[in-house]
């Protein structure tokens, strides 16, 4: 037992006041004459033993009584730990992923969690509690609760360990605080290993929030399959985490418009269409109804009027291959003569090839340079017979140069498929064995920051990119090279136009690092925004001289479709949908862990916590006894004879 106010146990002495009172009493017996004297003599034996008893016993009740409530004024109280005087610190990681939109046994995980929090710690209590997107710290539920009732699921979602190495960081490096990580998630299984170190300074308990229901329906992802003149197919694919369903009805929305309907049958995985026609705004959104996961139930896309990516070709020799390439149903291409070049064309176009000059001249190597610092793309082919001083000169600007021509054949080899002309779905898989292409000649090329996409077989680069300028090391014409025949140079080519703008695609995932262009003209300090009902942000965005770069990441943070607005003027529309890594429910198994205090109930581990430093305070007890004592004083003093 503890005490609050040990110094008023001094007032113990106090109790030698009755004991000086009873013991010292001036009132002493007289004596009576009587006849019959046997008889009052034992009438006053009998009367001074009973008076004896009596002063005794009501010396005893007043002794504890006084005791008891100096003892109450002390407070004394017990505890597990010597917690009263300890700091605690406390933080609590609150998972507010899409999994937990999950049903458990009263509702929605998250918003059942969020109750139990509010519920079970003391308004006044200090405590830091961590999200996926939010950071409460050091702070109280009386200034949090508001907040806290209107806590919505993250597109970020953390890694279990992730947010348990985030959540200890929170702690103080005070060795002597009593320190309490409560972590609140249904533990959906991840990519990452769960571990949890012990040690002697922190307490972890894990609450595992349960799910009635583990069947769930996600729109997986949709993209275009198939387009003609007259029509695109829109492939959709379906994921079922549950039971298998025999018909799923599927419905397609152009704004608020039903334009298609269809239903599937799935077990683990299927896949249906939709045909829609070429060459139509379509605002679209694919939904099903699913009762448990909600945010997967929704897929947004855009289909936006065709954007063309201006090209422009400065030749000293034949184009054909050029023009095959970009062709004018998504390019606008635009072929002269390197003496013939109108310099006001270069600003206004998205990709400036050139095609086997001899050389570069001063005015246009700074133009050109201009052109790239504005985000324009740049293909420089060389020539069999180049002013090597003067493409030095030019490629100095990139980081690159030439070395002499090496008149030896060579094969190209090596294909890097991580490089981005070649990572997105270019080919289904690597091939090691084909028809190499041939060169008969070629230049060194000197570079530390190029990243080479295509080899020699002697690992020397056939194509290199600095920046935003690719750069061949042999000439293309049919006499000096077979890559103009080879498979290769269609990929190769076209998406180097097609990287040159980067026009919005089907739609975006939330959270993910994402990048478009929209050409427009824009008026300076202007800026474009992202607009959706009453949300209205500005994202990250550079602007050039005929386009403007959006970046986005963590915003917008709501699936959608939200137009690009300058100022007044709606530009395009960009869908933006969450991520489905939520989506499959599957859970980790917590048996391995030991040493941890797990449960699943919040308020079963809150009471834990509170009975490991509980103080029971006794000064009530002590209270009560003293009035007991008083009450025992009175009837001694009443009714004792």
């Amino acid at each position: 037992m503890q005490f609050k106010h040990p110094e008023l146990l001094y007032a113990l002495f106090l109790l030698l006041i009755p004991i000086i009172v009873h013991l010292f009493q001036l009132r002493k017996f007289q004596r009576e004459a009587f006849t019959n004297v046997a008889f009052l003599k034992e009438a006053i034996l009998q009367t001074r033993k009973s008076s004896q008893i009596k002063k005794w016993l009501i010396l005893l009740t007043r002794m504890l009584l006084l005791a008891a409530l100096v003892f109450a004024f002390a407070q004394p109280y017990t505890s597990k730990k010597s917690s009263f005087k300890t700091e605690k610190e406390t933080v609590i990681y609150l998972d507010n992923s899409f999994s937990m939109q999950a049903k458990g046994p009263q509702g929605a995980l998250l918003k059942r969690a969020v109750q139990d929090v509010i519920s079970n710690i003391p308004e006044a209590e200090n405590i830091s509690l961590v999200t996926n997107n939010h950071v409460f710290k050091n702070t109280t539920i009386q200034a949090i609760k508001n907040d806290l009732l209107k806590l919505n699921y993250s597109a970020t979602s953390l890694t279990s360990q992730a947010a348990l190495l985030k959540s200890k960081t929170f702690f103080s490096k005070d060795q002597s605080s009593l320190k309490n990580l409560v972590f609140i998630s249904d533990f959906q299984q991840d990519e990452d290993e769960f571990n949890i170190e012990t040690d002697s300074l922190t307490q972890v308990h894990l609450v595992k929030l349960q799910a009635v229901n583990k069947n769930n329906i996600t729109l997986e992802k949709g993209y275009l399959s198939e387009t003609t003149a007259n029509k695109m197919t829109l492939s959709v694919t379906l994921k079922n985490s549950g039971d298998a369903i025999d018909n799923l009805p599927i419905s397609l929305f152009n704004n608020d418009t039903l334009i298609a309907k269809t239903s599937v049958t799935i077990k683990d995985e299927a896949e249906t269409a939709f045909t829609l026609p070429t060459n139509q705004v379509i605002n679209g959104k694919i939904t099903i109804e699913d009762a448990s996961l909600q945010f997967d139930n929704s897929l947004f896309f855009n289909i936006n009027k065709a954007s063309k990516i201006n090209v422009l070709a400065i030749n000293a020799t034949d184009d054909d291959f050029l023009k095959r390439i970009y062709t004018e149903d998504e390019f606008n291409y635009l072929s002269t003569q390197e003496k013939q070049l109108n310099f006001n064309l270069i600003n206004k176009q998205h990709l400036i090839v050139l095609n086997e000059l001899d050389a570069v001249s001063t005015a246009l190597a700074s133009a050109l340079k201009q052109f790239t610092n504005q985000g324009g793309s740049l293909i420089v082919i060389p020539s069999e017979a180049i002013q090597l001083n003067s493409y030095n000169q030019f490629l100095n600007q990139f980081g690159a140069q030439f070395s002499k021509l090496i008149t030896l054949e060579k094969r190209i080899t090596t294909i890097n498929y991580s490089h981005p002309l070649y990572s997105n779905g270019v080919f289904e898989k690597q091939v090691k064995n084909f028809q190499y292409p041939k060169v008969s000649s070629y230049y060194g090329l000197r570079s530390n920051r190029a990243s080479k996409a295509l080899q020699l077989e002697d690992g020397k680069a056939f194509l290199a990119q600095s920046h935003r300028t690719f750069v061949f090391t042999s000439p293309l014409n049919s006499e000096n090279s077979s890559f103009k025949s080879s498979p290769l140079i269609v990929p190769t080519l076209f998406n180097i136009g097609k990287q040159s703008f980067k026009t919005p695609q089907l739609y975006y995932t939330i959270g993910e690092e994402n990048s478009f262009d929209v050409e427009t003209q824009m008026q300076q300090d202007a800026v474009l925004s992202l607009v959706k009902e009453s949300v209205n942000l500005i994202p990250r965005q550079q602007y050039f001289e005929n386009k403007v770069v959006i970046k986005t990441s963590e915003e917008p943070s709501e699936a959608g479709i939200y137009t690009v607005m300058n100022k007044t003027e709606a530009l395009k529309n960009v869908s933006f949908n969450f991520n489905r890594n939520e989506s499959q429910l599957n859970y980790r198994d917590l048996s391995y862990l030991e040493g941890i205090s797990q449960s699943d109930s919040i308020t079963k581990i809150f009471d834990t916590i509170k009975s490991d430093t509980k103080i029971n305070a006794l000064w009530k007890w002590f209270v009560i006894f003293a009035l007991a004592l008083l009450i025992i004083e009175m009837l001694i003093l009443k009714f004792f004879k």
